[in-house]
């Protein structure tokens, strides 16, 4: 073959190749169906609020799905069960601020020990007789006997204006009332190592009541994984008082931490079993739906920040507010 045949040859596969690849491209450039698509001037606001809201989804999923392990069963009594948990450093910058504030360790406690029988029953009593002044539409209802706050239809409204107050209060609840947050208040600081004299009463510190009616505000929904020191800025230091009895008088409902080895570490709650723990992102947790019967608890919180302090609540004061 001449050499000038063989170029001609490459010169007309060369030209075959170019319009192959410039049909290729032109397969490429698909047109959307209806038209371009919109320009708008947030749209990059828009693209990063959805991604935003894809980690969320992806952390509330996940957490969901954790190896699970129980830290408290029901059928066992604790003393003393701990564990430890690094601090998370926004916490410790946080507690830092304030003298005598920073826990020796962060983590968890989890105590059969700390209220008697007695005091549980009496409060469980207390609680039953206080929430049932409120009408909640939806699953959950709180008392907050600092600010008076009930859960009543799809809100609140102030407990101690309401005309059958005056008959369903009796002395005897606050005092047991102080009694029992004491008692906490000195466990924390013990477990802890922290100052109690600077262990101050927080909002909110309320009794809750959960059922597995379904949601219908946001005030629900309780079952979202959080962080207590997120959601309260005044929180330093969170405990639980359960009232009722995991696979007895409800189901579902367990306390779980979202621990970051991926593990979800439960809490089945005991009548007159208390958890504490530090309120920073070493404890992100959730609490199980209410599948069925009803769930009680009371929440304590505790501040080292004295501006966000609240005293204890005293009857004689509340029925002339």
């Amino acid at each position: 073959m001449s050499m000038e045949v063989r170029k001609r040859k490459d010169s007309q596969l060369q030209t075959k190749t170019n319009k192959a690849d410039s049909k290729d491209r032109s397969s490429d450039e698909i047109k959307p169906k209806f038209g371009p698509l919109p320009q708008f001037r947030t749209q990059r606001v828009w693209a990063r609020g959805v991604m935003v809201l894809g980690v969320f989804a992806v952390v509330y999923f996940s957490s969901k799905s954790n190896k699970e392990i129980a830290l408290a069963k029901y059928k066992d009594v604790h003393e003393y069960l701990a564990q430890e948990v690094s601090c998370s450093a926004s916490y410790k910058d946080e507690v830092i601020k304030f003298p005598g504030c920073l826990p020796k360790r962060c983590g968890r406690l989890v105590s059969d020990k700390i209220i008697s029988a007695s005091e549980a029953t009496a409060l469980l009593d207390m609680a039953k007789r206080l929430l049932a002044m409120g009408k909640p539409l939806g699953g959950a209802a709180i008392l907050d006997l600092h600010s008076g706050a009930i859960s009543y239809e799809q809100g609140f409204v102030n407990m101690y204006k309401m005309n059958e107050a005056a008959s369903v209060f009796r002395d005897s609840d606050f005092e047991l009332y102080r009694t029992v947050q004491t008692k906490i208040q000195l466990a924390v600081a013990n477990y802890f190592q922290v100052e109690r004299d600077i262990l101050y009463l927080t909002h909110p510190t309320f009794f809750s009541r959960l059922t597995s009616s379904p949601p219908l505000t946001i005030h629900d929904e309780y079952w979202h994984t959080h962080v207590d020191k997120e959601t309260y800025e005044a929180f330093h230091f969170t405990s639980l008082l359960y009232l009722s009895d995991y696979g007895r008088d409800f189901q579902g409902g367990r306390f779980v931490f979202v621990d970051a080895d991926k593990v979800n570490r439960t809490v089945e709650p005991r009548t007159g079993r208390v958890s504490m723990f530090t309120s920073g992102s070493e404890n992100t947790h959730f609490v199980e739906r209410v599948s069925a019967g009803t769930r009680y608890a009371i929440t304590v919180s505790f501040t080292c920040d004295q501006k966000h302090a609240i005293s204890h609540p005293v009857i004689h004061d509340k029925r002339n507010t």
